[in-house]
């Protein structure tokens, strides 16, 4: 209830005698004064500018307030910052930390603000490849996508020896009538099916696709562009592609073994399969009995199905006896024996691949890569771009600036909640921008460290 003596204060309950009260009077504040550290990441790595070269503009420069690049890096920001929706940039265009990180803090004209709103960003993330008269704004996909690979050969100071790149599909649930719409028996609904592939932390491809289509499908178009890319920066790096059985496919294989890609896939079971490890899986039944606990064995050979693979592969089995039943798993691989034996390459290497899972929940869970509410398969492809870049801005700030602290290794969501959404108070003066952060901050010392290397990042 409002006080006695102020109708603009908020009245609540009193403290040691002393009355609490609260108006909306503090002047330019935000709560996203950790998106300074945002900005520093792109000036190390050169992110929106790249970025917004990918796009073409066909509108009148003197007409127009936001140019490009404002608008590109404002959606990555505000992603990274946590704004899922464009709705959300109708009260953004006016906090003093987005026109900080946008460099423009005010509008020529009196009747806009520093940023874009939801109408203008809109116009961008449905725009077409090429400009026309009712879309201004186009975009080029390849430059996109080529651009994804070169920020990741960018983070390494020297050509690495080996590399792994995982690949992964997965489910993007829909709740409208978008384009490329199928019910998928799998996933029990109606949704998209992203091609992802990610080498460690760093994500490479983000391909958005209808759900009507075989886990692997354009996945050996893809590699030859990925890998293409790779080797003309780095021509003598080994490479291993790394995925579940969805993408043990002979044409993907045979990709591989004629361009000199090492691979290592699930393989689906089946009875010849299991018939081949009978042996394995009774010694692993009596040891789990006799000692109450879970038991494997492992088995190396040489198989090929009956029709769909054009050569014998390697195999490797695992004959695992858990919980009273048997649990056999086979991988593929064109790794010889004398590269990796049985038990490492299934232990060590290939279930490894799990950790890329994590990956891709950063990306939708923390990042909105799944948020493809949009009519067209065109412009929800863009916004999962626009994703894809906000979790690589991310993964380079945790890279570059968090490295020797303990976010080395923290997800996307934790370093938004610990290190971005700050309080503080924004002045604005003829000499400076003097942003005052919370006193009682708890990762000053953090911030402060991630400000000097990502400072000493700058080219």
């Amino acid at each position: 209830m409002p006080t006695e003596c102020n109708s603009d204060l908020f009245g609540f309950a009193r403290v040691e005698g002393r009355a609490v009260v609260a108006s909306f009077d503090g002047g330019a504040i935000t709560s996203d004064a950790g998106a300074l550290l945002l900005g520093a990441t792109d000036r190390a790595i050169g992110l929106v500018d790249r970025f917004a070269s990918c796009f073409s503009d066909s509108r009148s420069a003197v007409l127009i307030e936001h140019d490009v690049r404002t608008l590109v890096g404002q959606r990555v920001f505000c992603l990274a910052l946590g704004y899922e929706d464009l709705n959300d940039h109708d009260t953004l265009r006016h906090d003093p930390m987005m026109a900080v990180l946008a460099g423009k803090l005010a509008a020529r004209r009196r009747d806009c603000a520093p940023v874009a709103g939801k109408s203008t960003l809109n116009r961008l993330e449905l725009g077409r490849p090429e400009p026309s008269r009712y879309h201004k704004i186009g975009h080029d996909g390849s430059a996109i996508e080529g651009l994804l690979v070169d920020l990741f050969l960018e983070a390494h100071a020297k050509a690495p020896k080996q590399i792994t790149l995982d690949l992964d599909a997965t489910d993007d649930p829909l709740h409208g009538n978008q384009e490329g719409r199928f019910f998928h028996a799998h996933y029990g609904g109606y949704c998209y099916l992203p091609l992802y592939v990610f080498c460690g932390r760093h994500l490479l491809v983000a391909r958005l696709r209808p759900s009507n289509i075989d886990a692997a499908s354009g996945s050996v178009a893809e590699m030859a562009r990925v890998v293409g890319q790779i080797r003309r920066r780095w021509p003598r790096v080994r490479i291993l592609l790394r995925a579940d059985s969805g993408f043990c496919r002979d044409d993907l294989m045979a990709w591989c073994e004629a361009n000199r890609v090492d691979y290592l896939f699930g393989l689906a079971r089946n009875a010849r399969l299991v018939a081949l490890i009978s042996y394995e899986l009774a010694a692993a039944q009596e040891e789990s009995e006799r000692t109450g606990k879970p038991a494997r064995r492992f088995r190396d050979f040489t198989w090929s199905t009956l029709k769909s693979w054009s050569r014998a592969r390697r195999v490797v089995a695992k004959a695992e006896w858990t919980q009273g039943e048997a649990n056999p798993r086979f991988v593929v691989t064109s790794l010889g024996a004398g590269e990796a034996e049985t038990r490492p390459l299934y232990e060590d290497l290939y279930c490894a691949r799990g950790e890329m899972e994590n990956r891709i929940k950063e990306c939708q869970l923390d990042l909105f890569a799944d948020r493809t509410s949009t009519a067209t398969l065109r412009a929800n492809q863009l916004r999962l771009w626009f994703a894809s870049m906000a979790y690589t801005l991310i993964t380079a700030m945790r890279r570059i600036g968090l490295r020797h602290t303990q976010f080395a290794k923290a997800t996307c969501g934790s370093i938004r909640l610990k290190l971005l959404k700050i309080g503080a108070l924004v002045t604005v003066s003829v000499r400076r921008v003097r942003i005052a952060m919370a006193s009682g901050y708890p990762y000053a010392y953090e911030f402060g460290l991630a400000r000097a290397f990502l400072a000493a990042a700058v080219r």
